[in-house]
């Protein structure tokens, strides 16, 4: 842009050239056809160059563009002027002069048409010899779209129709907003009076649509024609998911049951509520064109199941309070005929699946999205096993059986003959009760890879901007338009998956790589009880009734536990008609909560202002000011509340103020006077019990939640140090390890000083609590000895003398025996570590899968559209009533070389998409040929191993 600003001058002025005559004079002999004498004062706005011309020759040389712009110069300045006000008259079907022509007059007659550049008035001639066609078809033979079947007086181009549908993808633009912007470009200073074509618009870009789709499925060149279309057959497959009898090999069941699951169909399901519809028009007025050809069901059969089952209460949710499953009947719908819509799309590549969306009456109701599920998968009949991923999968699966049966003959599913996963996706998973977590995780399952089930999600993100205009429209256009948008969505997705499938599979190569390298390094670490682990986590993954290896068996201690601890007991104590409290919104336990935090800010605070250097930015030096200023009036605020509950802290206040009288106290060096900071004084203060036990327990909980961050790191630390002796080489390489470890170092540290701090302050509260020295035993001092991993000893020891740190049999497990809850954690750490190996690994070969299943489908593809032009017989003649087979007639000739040439150019384009796609992916060899197994107590991997200091590496 700065090398543009210097010649913005010149710009211009060349633009303003372009007003005036350029070129030639407007007196200067026509440079058209030799020896034309005629003036030159016309020029055309989109033809190349600004050459003028003069009227016969203007006219003569747009026969075949009559809809260009043309401009007249009229002494002054250039001013419109149409082809037709020249004398330009266009003539369809067969030309004056020629064999066929008739002397029998031609039909005159004014017409409008709408094209990119604008609304033309043309001056049209159809023909009417004993030969000729209907005039709408002599309109369609010059790729010009009529208005209406009879006697058209206006339409628009198959290029406007085609620029107005792409924009429609990219933009989600609506045909209004596109009139308008047409009818601007003839007319920008309103001084033209146009008539209103929008309606005509919007009837022939809903005709255009549905022709195209049935176009590219291949109707036109089937012996049933359009009215034989079965349900979902205009819609575009996903080429990547298994299809019995396109990509799928026919004996699969014959493959060994540990592959099995490399066959499964992924499907998610989901809810949209900003797709909804007003209550405008109706099914009887407005039906759709092509109902249940493509993604929209057929209405008709999913009414009946609605009238019949809608009315039936939902039950409610026992996990958490869904909204989902809660309020499914309660959601607004004054207006509004649809509310939103459901749909099944497949999880692992985003398509929309045929016949799978639907409209939502009420909220996601388990009637509506039952039925869209059951519809979207009458299309795969033969597919055995399904991983079904839906966000309230953990209650909506509950009596989905049930609910099938009572559906009766309308649902044909065969449920008892398939293996069915239900999982909820990875974003709304932490949402669900814990054991949901475990039961339903995508990170657990076996035979899943790496899928997230979150991909109808990103479907939403691409459609929503189309709502504004689909909610207006009546239900038949709404489904045609969203049926075409999500058409779209399917093919971009297709011809994208090349490039996609290639850049997965080199992440998951790493990443199975690295994985399947830490938990080999952590087996052997733990080696003892790994036997019995591999059966229990294997059995659990055959049989989800088993015992769930991932769920810890003993209860661990947190804040956030403690915290929710004396929030109840408050709450039981409220109810008892008990309030100790003594301000309205801070109780007693908030008070020390709210404490505790303000000390780990000014921690925080501390270091950061710490680790500032001399020469910081005015940016940084602002920041940290303003942390400051906020902490301090945070301090102010919770000791006024502080003084209410503990009056002996407002004299220690008052002699903190005479000592600093003269000095700023900064505000993470202000003392808080926290119970066993003023147990600590000397003399010691007393202090209520109640106050001191509260920081107690939440001193236990913070010394529990940094021996495990300590725990975390130490591990970590050991992991990197180790990696770093056998594999980095180099200044660079060693540098950025040493980096990384540093990193890691000061998280040691950090845990470290916030277990020394909590255990400082346990020891001033126990012998004022009376608490004995039974909690030392667990609460140990630390000292930098015992910050070791867990298979090293002391420095010195032998093998058999070596022993293991106090931090590895309290810090991860704080309640119940040390070591049974060491083994509880560790068996738990080593079952995840082992599901995330697993999952790359399996990523790995699931994206090789699909790889063979893209190449197979579009070869099936393209030998599919080499077959088509032998299904419809041509005629000799133009047909006549006689030519018709039933409802459908014979091709004409003309009519079949088109079928011919169109299913020609659809097979080789499926064949030069996979033949690039062949060739990116064979061009990486070893991306697709280097053994890869999934994980087991006695494997080994023979992969390389991955670099955890590289930059992509998620350390």
């Amino acid at each position: 842009m700065r090398l543009w600003l210097p010649e913005r001058e010149t710009y211009l002025l060349e633009m303003l050239r372009l007003e005036g005559c350029v070129d030639q004079s407007p007196f200067d002999v026509c440079p058209g056809k030799p020896g034309c004498l005629g003036v030159a004062i016309y020029r055309c706005r989109d033809c190349h160059g600004s050459s003028m011309y003069c009227k016969e020759c203007t006219v003569c040389y747009h026969q075949r563009n009559p809809l260009h712009r043309i401009q007249q110069w009229n002494g002054q300045y250039f001013e419109r002027v149409t082809l037709k006000d020249m004398g330009l008259r266009i003539q369809l079907g067969h030309p004056v002069g020629s064999q066929c022509y008739s002397p029998t007059p031609s039909t005159h007659g004014d017409f409008v048409v709408l094209d990119t550049q604008g609304v033309h008035l043309v001056a049209l001639d159809y023909c009417n010899c004993e030969s000729a066609v209907s005039h709408t078809r002599q309109l369609l033979r010059v790729s010009w779209y009529p208005a209406t079947a009879t006697d058209p007086k206006s339409g628009c181009t198959f290029r406007m129709l085609e620029h107005f549908q792409m924009l429609s993808f990219e933009s989600k633009g609506s045909a209004f907003e596109y009139y308008r912007t047409i009818s601007r470009l003839t007319d920008n200073c309103g001084l033209l009076q146009l008539k209103d074509r929008y309606e005509a618009l919007l009837r022939m870009v809903r005709q255009f649509r549905h022709l195209r789709s049935l176009k590219r499925s291949g109707r036109g060149h089937d012996a049933s024609g359009i009215e034989g279309t079965q349900e979902g057959a205009c819609a575009v497959i996903c080429p990547a998911c298994p299809q019995p009898g396109r990509n799928f090999p026919t004996d699969w069941k014959h493959h060994p049951a540990d592959q099995q699951w490399l066959y499964a169909l992924f499907v998610a399901s989901d809810a949209n509520f900003r797709m909804d519809r007003l209550n405008k028009s109706s099914e009887a007025h407005d039906p759709s064109l092509g109902a249940g050809w493509q993604y929209f069901m057929e209405q008709t059969k999913f009414k009946v199941i609605l009238d019949k089952f809608a009315h039936l209460p939902q039950e409610k949710s026992t996990c958490v309070s869904h909204n989902t499953v809660n309020l499914a009947d309660t959601r607004d719908s004054r207006g509004k005929a649809a509310t939103g819509i459901g749909t099944t799309d497949c999880a692992r590549h985003n398509f929309k699946l045929p016949t799978s969306v639907g409209d939502l009456q009420k909220g996601e109701r388990y009637v509506n999205m039952d039925y869209f599920f059951f519809q979207s998968l009458r299309h795969n009949p033969d597919i055995m096993m399904l991983n079904v991923s839906y966000d309230i999968a953990c209650q909506w699966s509950k009596n989905l059986r049930t609910r099938m049966i009572a559906y009766g003959t309308a649902v044909n599913f065969n449920y008892d003959a398939k293996r069915i996963l239900f999982l909820v996706p990875k974003f709304h998973l932490p949402a669900h009760v814990m054991p949901c977590q475990t039961r339903y995780s995508f990170n657990l399952m076996k035979g899943v890879g790496r899928t997230d089930g979150e991909a109808v999600e990103r479907g939403w993100a691409n459609i929503n901007p189309a709502a504004s205009s689909t909610r207006e429209m009546g239900p038949g256009s709404r489904h045609d338009t969203l049926d075409d948008h999500f058409g779209d969505w399917n093919w971009k997705k297709l011809y994208h998956l090349g490039v996609g499938l290639c850049k997965k599979l080199k992440v998951a190569m790493g990443e199975s790589t690295k994985h399947v390298s830490d938990f080999l390094e952590f087996q052997q670490a733990v080696s003892e009880g790994v036997a019995q682990w591999q059966i229990e986590v294997e059995e659990w993954e055959a049989d989800r009734t088993k015992p769930n290896p991932f769920e810890t068996e003993v209860t661990e201690m947190s804040q956030p536990s403690v915290r929710l601890a004396m929030a109840e007991e408050e709450a039981a104590e409220l109810a008892r008609g008990v309030d100790h409290s003594l301000h309205p919104d801070v109780s007693p336990s908030i008070l020390i909560s709210a404490g505790l935090d303000l000390e780990e800010q000014q921690r925080r605070l501390a270091i950061d202002i710490k680790e500032t250097s001399a020469h910081a930015t005015d940016s940084q030096r602002s920041t940290l000011q303003q942390r400051s200023n906020s902490l301090r009036r945070k301090i102010e605020q919770w000791s006024n509340i502080q003084q209410l509950y503990m009056p002996v802290v407002a004299r220690l206040r008052m002699a903190d103020d005479i000592r600093l009288e003269t000095a700023d106290e900064a505000a993470h060096d202000a003392k808080l006077y926290l119970p066993s900071q003023i147990l600590s004084l000397s003399p010691p203060l007393s202090v209520n019990h109640t106050f001191s036990n509260f920081e107690w327990d939440l001193r236990c909980a913070q010394a529990a939640d940094a021996l495990n961050d300590l725990c975390y790191h130490v591990h970590l630390s050991s992991y990197l140090w180790g990696f770093k002796d056998r594999n980095i080489r180099g200044q660079h390489p060693n540098t950025r390890a040493r980096g990384v470890i540093d990193n890691v170092a000061t998280k040691i540290d950090l845990a470290k000083a916030r277990y020394r701090r909590a255990r400082t302050a346990l020891v001033s509260l126990a012998p004022a609590l009376f608490k004995g020295s039974n909690w030392e035993n667990t609460y140990c001092p630390l000292q930098n000895e015992d910050v070791r991993v867990i298979k090293d000893g002391l420095e010195g020891d032998s093998e058999g003398r070596r022993s293991l740190s106090w931090i590895w049999r309290s810090g991860w497990v704080i309640q119940g025996d040390g070591s049974e809850g060491l083994l509880t954690a560790t068996k738990v750490e080593w079952c995840r570590a082992r599901a995330r190996a697993n999952r790359w690994t399996e990523e790995v070969m699931l994206l090789r899968e699909e790889m063979q299943r893209v190449l197979a489908y579009l070869e099936w593809q393209a030998c599919w559209w080499d077959q088509q032009p032998a299904r419809r017989t041509a005629a000799s003649t133009e047909p006549t009533e006689a030519g018709y087979e039933g409802n459908v007639r014979a091709l004409t000739p003309d009519e079949a070389t088109g079928a011919v040439a169109y299913a020609r150019r659809q097979a080789a384009t499926r064949r030069a998409m996979r033949d690039p796609f062949q060739a990116m992916w064979m061009a990486d060899h070893e991306l697709l040929t280097s053994p890869v197994s999934l994980v087991a107590t006695s494997s080994t991997s023979s992969t390389p191993v991955s670099n955890p200091f590289s930059a992509s590496a998620p350390i």
